[in-house]
């Protein structure tokens, strides 16, 4: 009996070695000091180091708002912000919309800028809007492609500047894409693609129907001018695509519109009357 007593107590006390042993090692990965725990924590040191340090603050990517004068004397194909306000817009389709806009120190033509339906509704005449894209020149007309805009607080309504007496003069472009006015211009015969003439033509050969762009001369000092009647700001049915359908050769007019550019002026005339 006392030698199974003594062989049972010999058990106890090696499992009682085993299970101390296996405590040991358990604190010994427990313990940050010990070599075991070393390793780990050399292994997780690049994961630290990995944190993205150089992602841009949001504020320092923002582009700088230029003035007009700035825009103007960037370079083409580079990038610009301004802020301006919406004059008027061309008809809105597959989520793009062309806006003619102007602020108190120059005007902007934005071409086919990304547009919700939703935000098209918002761009009445008046609307402030800051727009980023890119500078560019096509056949003489600066012009803003490739644009996003965002909606801003503040309204401004430009009133037409009367130009005539710069007709024919290099200062004239200085006032590309405001809104303008004609005084007393002259309705000049233009001719279609097969030499027949009239006071208008649908589309600039005359190839067109009602709907689409019109297309007239007018003089004044001597000069003849091309305007035209943009269809996709002002179709068929408003007031001025009427009025220039009933326009006759000598008939002495009044104009407004916005002075775009085409290899020289070629405005988009909003609004005809008689000569005052």
């Amino acid at each position: 009996m006392k030698k199974i007593f003594a062989l049972l107590m010999v058990m106890a006390m090696l499992l009682a070695l085993a299970a101390c042993g296996n405590t040991t090692s358990g604190d010994a990965a427990a313990n940050p000091d010990t070599p075991a725990s070393a390793e780990p924590a050399e292994s997780a040191e690049p994961a630290e180091s990995a944190e993205p340090a150089d992602v841009p603050d949001a504020s320092e990517a923002a582009a700088p708002v230029m003035s007009h004068a700035e825009y103007m004397a960037a370079a083409v194909d580079t990038g610009v912000t301004v802020e301006t306000y919406v004059q008027a817009t061309q008809s809105w389709w597959e989520d793009k919309i062309t806006i003619y806009a102007q602020s108190e120190d120059g005007a902007y033509f934005i071409y086919n800028a990304a547009c919700s339906e939703e935000d098209a509704a918002k761009l009445t005449p008046g609307t402030k809007i800051r727009v980023s894209g890119f500078k560019s020149e096509w056949s003489g007309e600066v012009e803003i492609i490739d644009a996003s805009f965002e909606i801003l607080d503040g309204s401004f309504v430009a009133q037409p500047v009367d130009v005539t007496a710069l007709l024919g003069s290099e200062a004239l472009i200085e006032h590309q894409n405001e809104l303008v006015s004609f005084k007393g211009m002259t309705v000049e015969p233009i001719a279609d693609e097969n030499g027949n003439e009239s006071a208008f033509l649908y589309k600039w050969n005359g190839s067109g129907a009602d709907g689409d762009d019109l297309y007239f001369n007018v003089s004044a000092g001597g000069n003849t001018y091309n305007f035209t009647v943009e269809s996709y700001l002002c179709g068929a049915g408003t007031e001025v695509y009427e009025a220039v359908k009933q326009l006759k050769v000598g008939d002495v007019i009044d104009l407004t519109g916005f002075l775009y550019w085409y290899e020289g002026v070629n405005p988009h005339i909003t609004s005809v009357s008689p000569a005052a």
